[in-house]
């Protein structure tokens, strides 16, 4: 069946990707987002080209006069001084709309013609089982596939939004998004998909507020299962997650103890140096010194009562301020231990995804976990792609992994140092070759280094209403076209702008249901209000106040009585 033209080609647009063409959109189907399409030949073959509508104007409007009276409808007055509409004819639109191509399957990307339609071409829209197969760069249910939701233009589920979960994984990923517009809930979606059978990821979420411990409920869903397989979450509190201090390298101590001076640096190494080898020796270990162990030996260096040396004051100083930095990074952090260690492969494996909660712990100590971990798993990856490592080994991480980090802003803030801020852009710049990939989940673009977030080739936008965070946005985000950017405010809960390497051409979509609970409601502040002050829940309080009360007068009067 041929399909029915929509529209008629007017003429060129502002840009030399742009035409215009004219529409009755008596469907009121034509929205800006939708797609369409026409023929053409392109090098002798004939392609079918499609576009992107970017604005809609409407060319029949009512003179102002007709608007003086809200109580009358303006076509009452156009049909009372014989202007009437006579019966099938409707309003006409002007739709701009930005050339994609048409798409080419070996190259799995979009080749524009270069060529806009000539004025008077009959404009099409694009079929649903077209769009299903170029708009996004996997199909649903394929090894590798993301199922995130629906073509926001069209019904609920007519045209899936399917990414390329090679894509993000290797080239990392960005979920920008003003509070309350469901960037943790888009969050939920994508570990799922990641979870399910024809994924199977060794992922690691940071949960700075405690809302993914809901992701645990996949262990008893069908489609998490299949065969022998069966996705698990695992929820890691700041005390499990240990790293023995023993276990750090010197690499790791400048990293972690930023600033040292050149004389800092030299006692340092000596005196790591000393008890690695000391460890080896009497504990048949270079990883079981501990950190008492440190600082003995960094003041016993800085005393001089080492092979003759004269005591220098200025040697002592240096000491002590190395000791003074290793206590409040070492000793005051619920990460390092002298004796407990978490090993990698039991935080990362495949078909799990670890929740790291921090809930309860201080930004500064968040920074310290999130760098330590990072550059251990890194360094474990550098170390089993190059061989250096065997199974068995503490640094033998044989598969892949990606790390979701929420609120990054604090992990990468714009204009400031952080202490996770340098393993992240190591990992963004150097993370593809060795199979370690970042997620940034951030309400605050504008808060986040701007070079971090110009290094995710996958964006997912949200809604964005200030200003400054639409700038950085803007500035950092090279795959969406300015019209999709206008949409930010706009966009509604759930709506979701999708751009960059894991699909083929930017899309609005449409975020499908979680098979999961979500875990980041809003506190119901006057339902809790009126519930406290209930005489129920203020009876409640009472009895609970005045048992400890009775129980006490009767221990003080049995101890009188003897």
């Amino acid at each position: 069946m041929e399909p029915q033209a929509i529209g008629t080609t007017k003429g060129p647009g502002q840009s030399p990707h742009d035409f215009t063409f004219v529409s009755p959109d008596a469907a009121q189907s034509l929205r800006t987002g939708e797609y369409v399409a026409y023929q053409t030949r392109v090098d002798g073959q004939p392609r079918r080209i499609l576009a992107r509508i970017t604005e809609r104007q409407p060319l029949r409007l009512f003179p102002d006069s007709f608007m003086a009276n809200p109580a009358i409808a303006p076509d009452t007055i156009a049909a009372m001084i014989g202007h009437d509409q006579p019966a099938g004819e409707h309003e006409l639109f002007q739709l701009t709309a930005t050339i994609l191509g048409y798409y080419d399957a070996q190259l799995g990307d979009f080749i524009n013609p270069r060529i806009p339609p000539r004025a008077g071409w009959p404009v099409y829209l694009a079929e649903a089982e077209e769009l299903k197969t170029v708009l996004s760069a996997k199909q649903p249910g394929y090894i590798g596939a993301a199922h995130i939701g629906s073509l926001l233009s069209r019904e609920r589920d007519a045209v899936p939004v399917v990414v390329d979960v090679q894509a993000f994984t290797s080239t990392h990923l960005a979920i920008i998004a003003s509070t309350g517009a469901g960037k943790s809930y888009l969050a939920g979606v994508l570990l799922e998909e990641l979870l399910k059978p024809y994924n199977r990821a060794a992922v690691l979420i940071v949960d700075p507020h405690g809302e993914y411990n809901t992701l645990t409920e996949v262990a008893n869903l069908p489609p998490f299962t299949l065969d022998n397989y069966r996705a698990k979450a695992r929820i890691f509190q700041p005390g499990e997650v240990k790293v023995r201090r023993g276990a750090l390298t010197m690499a790791d101590l400048r990293y972690l103890l930023p600033n040292l001076t050149e004389r800092m640096e030299y006692i340092l190494r000596r005196a790591y140096n000393d008890v690695q080898r000391r460890a080896a020796r009497e504990k048949n270990d270079g990883e079981r010194w501990t950190l008492g162990e440190l600082m003995v030996r960094l003041r016993q260096l800085g005393e001089g009562s080492d092979d003759g040396d004269e005591a220098d004051n200025r040697y002592k100083e240096t000491a002590e301020a190395i000791i003074w930095r290793l206590e409040s990074v070492l000793n005051q952090s619920v990460i390092f231990d002298d004796f407990d260690h978490l090993k990698l492969d039991q935080l990362f494996k495949p078909g799990q995804c670890s929740v790291l909660q921090l809930n309860e712990v201080d930004e500064r100590q968040q920074q310290v976990m999130v760098a330590t971990l990072l550059r251990r798993l890194f360094r474990a990856r550098i170390a089993t792609k190059k061989n250096e490592a065997n199974p068995g080994d503490e640094l033998y991480l044989p598969y892949p992994i990606f790390v979701l980090l929420e609120e990054a802003h604090h992990f990468a803030p714009a204009g400031g140092e952080a202490i996770s801020t340098g393993i992240l852009k190591q990992i963004l710049g150097e993370g593809r070759k060795f199979g370690v990939g970042v997620g940034l989940i951030s309400q605050r673009p504008g808060k986040l280094d701007g070079d971090v977030l110009s290094q995710c080739n996958t964006q997912f936008l949200l809604r964005i209403v200030n200003p400054v965070d639409q700038a950085r946005v803007a500035e950092s985000v090279e795959t969406v076209g300015r019209d999709l950017l206008r949409e930010l405010p706009a966009l509604t809960k759930g709506q979701v702008i999708i751009a960059g390497q894991a699909v083929n051409t930017p899309i609005l979509c449409r975020v499908r249901s979680r098979h999961t609970t979500h875990g980041a409601e809003s506190i119901n502040a006057p339902a809790e209000w009126v519930n406290y002050t209930s005489e129920t829940e203020s009876q409640r309080r009472s009895r609970d106040t005045a048992l400890p009360a009775s129980a006490g007068v009767r221990d003080d009067l049995r101890d009188w009585l003897g």
